[in-house]
């Protein structure tokens, strides 16, 4: 563990975060508070579970854009963008959130799965000038959600990103605004650990000290899947709504997978989408599978991503069959297991003209 690292954390443990047996520690959440209460939809959380991956070199824009389903090469200065990392045949290792800082270019993902990400990424470079890197320990990201996460930002950043995936930068950092959850703005800081240790008594003054489950669970509520290493090659882009969110450019060239992509995307009716829903239960997890009432001998889908959000309630996204959906219920795990309630998503889903 970096002094950075260490140092951030030992901070977080004074102001009462409790952190798990991970290597590096990640922060679970504060004294009082269970793990994905935020007291309210105005929060801060350190995004402890994030890794970073930074490129640099005068073709680390040219290499990215032929690996990720996004238009990296066009990427302005002042905007993020969501991307996704895809095998040979179409399925998703990473769904990434990608900015520029001066020359380097940032891959953001879970931790977990960085590393097998970044060396894979590695194996790709050959004669590329494009030098790949390790940052999740130089830098603290913060995640803040709510009105008033946006009254106590502007300390720092006087202008704040209009619109989601666009970005500011200052001296404090990099302010990314990401997608709304629950009609409420939210944003990525990511800054330096002195800054962060500087901020977070004065953020915590006016909102609420969570964990990373707080944010991903407004992830959930803002229909923003995350592959995890439980779902890497499971998804198309499109069985995950990625294409109706930004993550996906039809118009760029080649990347691993992308004719299967552009089929999926031009052949019709697309027969698979990802839902929002709640479950009466503690278990979901993603890979999680589920089953529709009427035809329980085989899976109709599986859970993206879950997160605690009441007393044995999750919330979660799920992709399925959209035709079992549609039928009847649909539970978790067997056909006999907790039914899910599907509800609306925060997005229209339509099908490619």
């Amino acid at each position: 563990m970096t002094e950075l690292v260490n140092e951030w954390l030992q901070f977080l443990v004074q102001q009462g975060a409790g952190l798990s047996d991970e290597t590096p520690p990640q922060v679970l959440a504060f004294d009082g508070l269970g793990i994905n209460s935020t007291q309210g939809s105005d929060f801060a959380a350190p995004l402890t579970d994030l890794g970073l991956i930074a490129l640099t070199g005068e073709e680390a824009a040219h290499f990215l854009h032929n690996q990720l389903t996004s238009d990296v090469e066009n990427l302005g200065s002042a905007e993020a963008c969501l991307a996704g990392y895809c095998t040979a045949k179409g399925r998703l290792l990473a769904t990434l959130l990608c900015w520029r800082t001066g020359d380097v270019i940032m891959l953001q993902l879970p931790r977990q799965i960085q590393a097998a990400v970044q060396k894979r990424l590695q194996m790709f470079v050959l004669r590329a000038k494009a030098k790949l890197r390790d940052a999740s320990d130089e830098y603290v990201v913060l995640g803040l959600a709510g009105h008033a996460a946006s009254n106590a930002l502007t300390a720092w950043f006087p202008q704040l990103p209009a619109a989601p995936y666009h970005k500011q930068e200052s001296d404090a950092g990099t302010l990314i605004r990401v997608a709304d959850a629950d009609g409420a703005p939210r944003y990525q800081w990511i800054t330096s650990s002195a800054a962060a240790i500087n901020a977070w008594p004065v953020l915590t003054g006016t909102l609420s000290a969570a964990g990373p489950c707080a944010w991903r669970l407004s992830e959930i509520h803002a229909g923003v899947p995350c592959v995890t290493q439980a779902t890497q090659e499971q998804f198309v882009p499109q069985m995950i709504n990625f294409e109706l969110i930004g993550g996906v450019n039809f118009k760029k060239g080649c990347y691993p997978g992308q004719e299967i992509v552009a089929r999926s995307q031009y052949l019709g009716k697309l027969k698979r989408r990802m839902l929002l829903a709640s479950v009466a239960s503690a278990v979901a997890r993603p890979g999680t599978e589920v089953f529709a009432a009427d035809d329980p001998d085989q899976p109709c889908g599986m859970i993206v991503n879950a997160e605690i959000s009441g007393a044995n309630q999750m919330d979660c996204l799920v992709e399925i069959k959209v035709a079992a959906a549609d039928r009847g219920t649909v539970h978790l795990g067997a056909a006999d297991g907790a039914p899910l309630q599907f509800k609306p998503l925060p997005y229209a889903l339509t099908d490619p003209a």
